[in-house]
């Protein structure tokens, strides 16, 4: 992936430094103002410092990943966006057989407007595109966050995470890997499906989608949110996932086209109680004081993916793109 724009003074800063050697001089960075939650700028470099540890950056040393300086000011941004979650987010007590219950609950809510249901009646080719560009942050590389945690678990959770990893990796035939599968729905929409191809296209509101997931997984003290977080995806996608398959066959495309979605139909109507129950609230039983922060991880996942569909479909109804470069057909 290449470097991408800086949005603003801590972007910017980040990404000059990553251009040079890691010897070279660290500056005082710009201070942290406003609220991080959602904002272009700060989200931005959170995802730069992060991606240091997926795939990293054409042209940028790979020893940037544990530079002490880096690490440092990666800590600060992530301390702040854990701050503002929890700022938004009540919690509550949770006894540890309540986590299976309470995470039924947060599927069941009512996050207002369904982005799922819009794109299935009344979304268009071009919507569906802005979408599949938005969701391709994630979807390129969508196990791995979560299997930064299958170290950290020990016994029956780890089960769990590993036989729910092992499907989304394909069990080892890479044409049934869900990233490989993304891909060819990117062909289909005639984008462009190369890792890190629409960074510069996408909005703070879909950065902090992903930078989400990594800063519960890459944090250890974090596992029991990453689980809750892995846990509401897999309870609470068949039902969306069906629906985007059957927009895109009412635009005209083909099974095989939607084959992503009818993919984790399947999968995710099995996953579903393998994620509550084997993987989350075994992982409470094992460790009680992480039952909060399960239920904390999976009412993250809620607020900032209703953040993001609504900004959607707000662009949408106002007859905008969603995008943050109008820009979607391939180069």
């Amino acid at each position: 992936m290449r470097l991408p724009v800086p949005r603003g003074p801590i972007s910017e800063f980040l990404i000059e430094r990553l251009a040079l050697t890691p010897a070279g001089r660290w500056s005082e960075p710009p201070p942290i103002t406003g609220d991080p939650l959602f904002a272009d700028d700060f989200q931005l470099a959170l995802f730069v410092a992060y991606e240091l540890h997926y795939r990293g950056f054409d042209a940028v040393e790979e020893t940037w990943e544990w530079n002490p300086a880096l690490i440092s000011f990666r800590n600060q941004l992530s301390g702040a966006f854990e701050v503002a979650l929890e700022s938004k987010i009540e919690r509550l007590p949770v006894a540890t057989g309540e986590v299976e219950s309470r995470l039924k609950t947060v599927a069941s809510a009512d996050a207002g407007p369904s982005l799922s249901r819009f794109l299935e009646s009344h979304g268009t080719v071009e919507q569906f595109r802005e979408f599949v560009i938005h969701r391709s942050i994630y979807h390129l590389r969508e196990a791995d966050p979560h299997s930064w945690v299958i170290p950290r678990l020990d016994g029956r959770p780890k089960a769990a995470l590993v036989e729910i990893q092992a499907d989304e990796y394909g069990g080892g035939d890479l044409t049934r890997m869900h990233s490989f599968l993304f891909a060819g729905l990117m062909e289909a929409l005639d984008v462009d499906p190369t890792y890190g191809a629409y960074v510069d296209a996408v909005p703070g509101t879909t950065l902090a989608t992903l930078n989400l997931m990594s800063t519960f997984a890459l944090h250890r003290r974090r596992r029991g949110a990453a689980m809750g977080h892995l846990a509401l995806l897999e309870m609470d996608s068949s039902i969306p996932n069906r629906r985007y398959a059957d927009g895109l066959r009412r635009l005209g495309f083909s099974h095989e086209d939607a084959r992503f979605y009818d993919e984790h139909v399947e999968a995710d109507s099995v996953h579903e109680a393998i994620a509550a129950h084997d993987l989350a609230a075994a992982l409470a039983q094992q460790e009680p004081e992480l039952a909060s922060d399960i239920v904390f991880g999976a009412e993250a996942l809620a607020f900032v993916e209703s953040y993001f569909g609504n900004h959607l479909l707000s662009a949408w109804e106002r007859g905008r793109s969603s995008l943050w470069e109008a820009t979607t057909a391939r180069t």
